[in-house]
């Protein structure tokens, strides 16, 4: 069974890709004690570990089973394994939640569902649909089921696009005292972060920005601003995301995004584009057959009932806002339109802005392992020309996710992703500075609750994860 994430998740030297046939277990840290060994470990013939204590004595150790958490936590596996991601991170959880909400069983959760606008898209290339039709119609689905809220990340991603801006000035700014603070790379790509702490860790981690992706900028406020406003506890709401990438299912699963106080995710949940294609199917319904359901605005960009997306690439539009925002502040200079010079492959352009002949900001944006590997290379060797780099594990970014709705049986897959990307441009824009609603919460949300709090909530952290040197885990 061909494993559904980025390739950057499984091209590593890590030997981190094991296949679904394949037992997954977390190794078992072992305390190092001064003075002679007290036991031994031999491995017995149906492949069990036994602990050989020093009076002969057999203990057999029991294996640990790993999580999604463990995923991004520890340097001898990642696993595409289906059954896993099947138990924790599937729609069938989230029916289960639905059912078990109908049936009273339990105490009553409340149910949000946050959609991507690259899985709008890609729904509505599918039902030959606009992506606003799609995105009401999808919440009249979603509240069928019974689900309390549907709201849409473009919103969240408005404060991640904010934040970037904001913080590529500050480390532009200060550029001649800290030798890495630029380039800046981009951090919403989970199978990038990956990627870098476990194969490059500490060299590369301080370029890539700390802003939190849109998805944990969701669930910040589902779990933080909706939850209070609600008089919920985060433990009281259930909050899925819809996204267009398997690797968000890890990125949901990171410790930085566990909230140890209530004991709970901020995202307990996420979905793929085409597993809410399952879904829909599994009930029997057709997004063109429903009646489309008014946009829920508390936390969805719309404007009467069209929803509104970002200028830029389909991948979140990180380089568009950050480049003309920095040249505007930096430099004085307003950029209406962006001009993309393709360098290896369309995967792989530049955009620079030059001021009396000279360059004063040069932009990226690479996109595919292949690509990534040739720009970590330019800056191990000292040779990146670029002050910003939006990165994307999936060739052609986001809408391509491994996550997408697939083409159908005659159906070219390139003339689809051509179609998506029509449908996801096709929305009106919306500049995040305008975004009212969103100034608002950064008044009476996140002042209210701090600077090192406001921090919190709109950034994250990255881990370097060491290899392991284990007899266990060679290959024989």
């Amino acid at each position: 069974m061909a494993s559904h994430f980025s390739g950057v998740l499984q091209l590593t030297d890590l030997d981190d890709f094991i296949t679904p046939s394949q037992e997954c277990v977390k190794p078992v840290k072992v305390e190092k004690k001064q003075g002679k060994s007290v036991a031994k470990i031999q491995i017995e013939d149906d492949g069990s570990y036994v602990q050989v204590n020093q009076d002969g004595g057999k203990q057999k150790l029991e294996k640990a089973k790993i999580t999604l958490n463990d995923c991004l936590a520890c340097s001898g596996c990642i696993t595409s394994a289906e059954s896993v991601l099947i138990t924790q991170q599937s729609h069938e959880e989230l029916l289960k939640v639905l059912g078990s909400n109908k049936a009273g069983e339990m105490e009553q959760k409340i149910v949000v569902v946050s959609v991507s606008p690259q899985s709008r898209a890609s729904l509505a290339a599918h039902y030959d649909l606009s992506s606003s039709e799609t995105g009401r119609r999808l919440t009249s689905f979603f509240k069928g089921l019974g689900v309390h809220h549907v709201f849409d990340t473009s919103f969240s991603r408005t404060f991640s696009l904010l934040e970037s801006q904001r913080e590529f000035v500050e480390r532009f700014q200060r550029k001649e005292q800290d030798n890495k603070s630029l380039p800046m790379l981009t951090s919403a790509c989970p199978g990038w972060i990956c990627y870098a702490e476990k194969t490059h860790g500490e060299y590369i981690l301080p370029y890539i920005s700390t802003t939190r992706s849109p998805q944990q900028m969701m669930g910040s406020l589902v779990k933080g601003y909706f939850a209070e406003q609600q008089g919920l506890s985060p433990q009281q709401i259930y909050h899925v995301a819809v996204m267009p990438c398997f690797d968000k299912k890890l990125e949901a699963s990171r410790s930085d995004f566990y909230l140890s106080k209530a004991e709970t995710r901020e995202v307990d949940c996420v979905i793929t584009s085409a597993e809410v294609l399952n879904m829909l199917e599994e009930q029997n319904v057709s997004l063109n057959g429903l009646e489309p359901a008014t946009p829920d605005t508390m936390f969805s960009s719309v404007c009467g009932d069209e929803f509104l997306c970002h200028s830029g690439s389909g991948s979140g539009g990180y380089l568009h806002h950050v480049f003309t925002h920095a040249a505007k502040q930096l430099f004085g200079e307003e950029v209406k339109e962006l001009a993309y010079k393709t360098l290896r492959n369309k995967d792989f352009q530049e955009v620079t802005l030059e001021k009396d002949g000279v360059v004063v900001l040069c932009f990226a944006a690479t996109y595919g392992f292949r690509n990534i590997q040739n720009l970590v290379q330019k800056l191990k060797r000292g040779k990146s020309p670029y002050h910003f780099v939006e990165v994307m594990a999936c060739p052609s970014g986001c809408l391509n996710g491994g996550g997408q709705v697939k083409a159908s049986a005659g159906q070219n897959q390139k003339e689809l992703l051509q179609k998506v990307e029509e449908l996801y441009k096709a929305e009106r824009a919306l500049l995040p500075e305008d975004d009212s609603r969103v100034a608002e919460l950064y008044q009476s949300w996140l002042h209210s609750v701090g600077q090192e709090r406001a921090k919190e909530l709109l950034h994250t952290q990255y881990h370097t994860v060491e290899k392991m040197t284990n007899g266990l885990t060679m290959k024989w």
